[in-house]
């Protein structure tokens, strides 16, 4: 700095510099910035990954904090064929992250890292260690008796892969092109870090066609380990990691469960009980438990649960749950606990509308048949009705019923099932603990 300041501001400016807070072109009004060639495609940054440019579109989606990019926000270079670890640019060649390229599916790109890392062996065996951690911090289970969300794909940066723990077995899901390329890896490194048993392949998820692969089931370590015993609470499960729903039974709702058996109380009614996993816990407080399921073989389940569990409070209905409902509402019946736990309603937005009418009639039938002070448990697991609506067409339905209700608890899916923010499609689950007056 050779030029003494000419005045108060240049003084200023010019103390700024000498403590290097500011650039050289706030010293003197003639500086002019100094212009950058935009990158050539690939130069920023290390890596030697396809380079796939995103779109403004893909890139605000990016800033907001979402993972998935779609095909109409993308533009490949050609030579790709699914499956591939690829480098994400803007339009001017500006490093964004890391992605699984997805040749078949609309979901082009799930973002991996936003940072120029290496993505190796390395790199996914600390994310499979890190998911663990979690769950450990969270839901400690040293003794290894009780069932676990281990990997939840996006919400744990593994997009795509799903791991479940029940006891001392896995079952594991690759549900895009690039897991189920490194399948055999995620199960070596499972098994490195978890030791379980046996490792059980469920990639019969319907998910999988629309990335262009073949649904199948089967062992990808050890030996069929058959039906696996394990705790929900103080009630003994039992899953079929082959055979059973999903990878062997549904784990997002199990702590709504446990809490659930927390309120139940009196005459209590389990609609779409499926194996009975919450009737079991109502029975635990409940006088009566009447669970409702429209499958016989589910039925079953939950008869053999109850009698493993020495419960004798509790009894399967085959038939339809609507029905069900609107039979006994018409008959005067009441009931001081109710949990309704359907499957999802709609996984369109097309179907938006029917969903919503099917929530009220099951809800409003439901307020109609609780005694004064009785507690339900209501949920939704459709993700394009979010908690807002889901509120708003329970509180319709008890408006309908001419019933003031009391929220006890808004909940959600399980601690080991985490979301991510910015990404509405992991907080699909709705759960609600209401009081009537």
């Amino acid at each position: 700095m050779s030029e003494d300041p000419k005045s108060p501001r240049d003084a200023r400016r010019f103390e700024r510099l000498k403590h290097g807070s500011k650039a050289s072109r706030d010293v003197s009004p003639r500086a002019r910035p100094v212009l950058r060639a935009p990158p050539v495609l690939g130069s920023v940054g290390s890596g030697d990954e396809p380079t796939v440019i995103i779109g403004k579109r893909g890139l605000e989606r990016l800033l907001q904090g979402h993972v998935w990019i779609y095909r109409s926000d993308v533009a490949v270079p050609g030579g790709l064929q699914g499956g591939e670890v690829v480098r994400i640019t803007d339009e001017r060649g500006w490093f964004l992250g890391k992605a699984f390229y997805g040749q078949q599916s609309q979901i082009t790109l799930r973002l991996l890292t936003r940072h120029e890392e290496p993505i190796d062996d390395e790199f996914f065996a600390r994310r499979i260690s890190r998911a663990r951690a979690l769950r450990e911090a969270a839901l400690p289970d040293p003794d290894r008796k009780r069932a676990q969300r281990i990997i939840n794909g996006e919400a744990d940066f593994l997009p795509g892969l799903v791991v479940d723990r029940y006891a001392d077995c896995l079952s594991i899901q690759t549900l895009t092109e690039a897991t189920d390329a490194r399948r055999d890896l995620f199960a070596t490194l499972l098994q490195q870090e978890l030791h379980p048993r046996a490792i059980v392949e469920r990639n019969d998820a319907r998910t999988r066609i629309y990335e262009g692969l073949e649904l199948r089931k089967g062992m990808l370590r050890g030996e069929s380990p058959g039906p696996v015993e394990f705790l929900e609470g103080d009630v003994t499960l039992s899953a079929d990691l082959l055979e059973g729903q999903k990878t062997g039974a549904f784990l997002d709702q199990a702590e709504n469960r446990v809490e659930a058996g927390r309120y139940a109380r009196g005459r209590a009614l389990d609609c779409f009980a499926y194996g009975g996993a919450f009737a079991l816990q109502l029975a635990r407080r409940a006088e009566t438990v009447t669970a409702v399921d429209i499958s016989e073989p589910a039925a079953e389940l939950g008869r053999k649960a109850a009698a493993r569990n020495g419960i004798a409070n509790l009894r399967f209905v085959v038939g339809n749950a609507f029905d069900l409902l609107s039979d006994e509402a018409e008959k005067g019946e009441r009931y001081d606990t109710i949990v309704l736990d359907p499957p999802a309603f709609t996984k369109t937005k097309d179907a938006i509308e029917p969903a919503l009418r099917g929530y009220k009639e099951i809800n409003l039938r439901a307020f109609q048949l609780l005694a004064p002070g009785g507690v339900l448990v209501t949920c939704s697991c459709s993700f394009h009705i979010d908690d807002t609506a889901f509120e708003a067409i329970v509180l319709s339905a008890a408006s309908d019923a001419k019933r003031s209700v009391q929220v006890v608890e808004r909940r959600g899916a399980a601690k080991d099932h985490p979301t991510l923010l910015g990404v509405a499609e992991t907080r699909y689950l709705k759960c609600l603990i209401l009081r009537v007056a």
